[in-house]
This record gives C-alpha cells, sequence and structure tokens, in this order.
C-alpha cells in the first residue's frame, strides 16, 4: 500500500510525492500494460527483449565504470 503525508495542507507536494512512488513501484507501467490483452507468447517474446536490454545496459555501465 501506497502512503503519503501531506504536510501543511501542501496537496501539490503530497501529489508528486505520490506520483514519484507510484512510478517508482511500476503502477504506471501496469496499467498501460492492462489496457489490451497480451498473448503468452507476445508477453514471453517481450519479457526476453527487455531482459537482454537489461543485460545489455548492465554491461555498459560496467565497462564504462571498469574502463576509467
Amino acid at each position: 500500500m501506497v502512503q503519503v503525508v501531506v504536510r501543511d495542507n501542501n496537496i501539490d507536494q503530497a501529489l508528486k510525492a505520490l506520483k514519484k512512488k507510484m512510478q517508482r513501484e511500476g503502477v504506471f507501467r501496469e496499467m498501460k500494460m492492462r489496457r489490451h490483452y497480451e498473448k503468452p507468447s507476445e508477453k514471453r517474446a517481450r519479457e526476453k527483449a527487455e531482459s537482454i536490454r537489461r543485460a545489455r545496459k548492465l554491461a555498459r555501465k560496467r565497462f564504462l565504470r571498469d574502463d576509467f
């Protein structure tokens, strides 16, 4: 459960904090994914592509960190 404290009746700051927490937890991404049905084969392909993308990004960061 996401909980945000409102301080000094500052709704704008609380809303900003709520959006940030929801973004971090992936709520917006999940809502977008659930708009349309995704076939299991498409889901596997997407997850595999995301995994490859994450691995490449991690390898690139390690290379840049170790290179200097």
